[in-house]
């Protein structure tokens, strides 16, 4: 599948804001599967300085400054993105989930050791006991592990319902799980917190889904929005093997990946510190359009 992937977010402040610093992450990142042919950021007003650089985990990051006096803020991102299907992997032919905690446990070559920093705490995914009983019912003894997370995936989309009001950015997933309503965000790192309870490495993903209108009806310009999902290790021959437990699917064509972390903290699209402005309305709209793609 070929796209054009149009980001835009637009800020409206109640007083000047005289300087501000951001870093974006919206570059589509390239992969096997995934190639981005081009990618531009338009930003109003226009920054005084902008860098781009990869950031630990490798995604695409730039960072700009703006030192004029702004009562808003719009910052367009475009792509053209071209996803190819990945090879399908039988569950029967991942390993049992021990084999894989234990390679990550033990293991110390550069492949493992990477995969084992996702296995960790950190700021948006933090433990908690009732994590590892939630997992347990989908990880019994010597199951393989992708039909364990299968099976996680299916009884997390069964057991959440999808409410974009019930939660904020900053909701932590013990929250999550008491009231058992939140958004692609949350699911994600709910689902990120049961495997890493159980000693798996898994991680965050951040990008954009293509979404189908309903039969009969036209797409909707800016419809779209971004989303997330998850990724987990499942041992040294099946690699990473993302899944989106909104959806209760596997990451397909439909899935662009943008970047990748520990949690959404770290792959924020726009994060940044601005000085004054008084209060402030952020609104974005995401856009996926499906493109023809050139016969080669």
């Amino acid at each position: 599948m070929k796209y054009k992937i149009t980001h835009t977010t637009k800020y409206a402040y109640s007083q000047a804001v005289p300087v501000c610093h951001n870093l974006v992450h919206l570059a589509p990142r390239e992969l096997p599967h995934q190639k981005c042919h081009e990618f531009k950021l338009l930003i109003h007003p226009d920054p005084f300085s902008i860098t781009n650089r990869k950031d630990y985990f490798g995604n695409d990051v730039s960072y700009f400054s703006i030192d004029q006096p702004h009562l808003g803020l719009t910052v367009t991102a475009t792509s053209h993105v071209v996803v190819s299907p990945v090879p399908k992997i039988s569950e029967h032919e991942t390993p049992a989930w021990e084999a894989v905690v234990t390679q990550l446990e033990k293991d110390r070559s550069p492949e493992t050791l990477d995969a084992y920093q996702f296995v960790f705490n950190s700021a948006g995914v933090k433990l908690f006991p009732e994590l590892l009983d939630y997992a347990k019912v989908s990880f019994e003894k010597d199951r393989p592990i992708l039909a364990a997370v299968t099976d996680l995936t299916a009884r997390i989309h069964q057991d959440f319902k999808y409410d974009p009001r019930a939660t904020t950015v900053h909701t932590e997933i013990n929250e999550v799980f008491e009231q058992r309503h939140g958004v692609c965000q949350d699911f994600a790192h709910f689902q990120i917190g049961c495997l890493r309870s159980l000693g798996l490495a898994a991680r965050y993903v951040s990008g954009y889904l293509r979404t189908e209108p309903p039969p009969g009806k036209p797409r909707l310009v800016g419809a779209d929005a971004s989303h997330a999902w998850l990724s987990v290790y499942c041992g040294e021959k099946a690699g990473w093997i993302d899944l989106d437990p909104t959806n209760n699917v596997p990451a397909s064509t439909d899935h662009v990946t943008v970047a990748w972390g520990r949690d959404y903290y770290d792959v924020c699209p726009i994060q940044g510190t601005i000085v004054g402005g008084g209060e402030h309305r952020m609104n974005v709209s995401v856009d996926v359009a499906p493109e023809e793609v050139s016969p080669t």
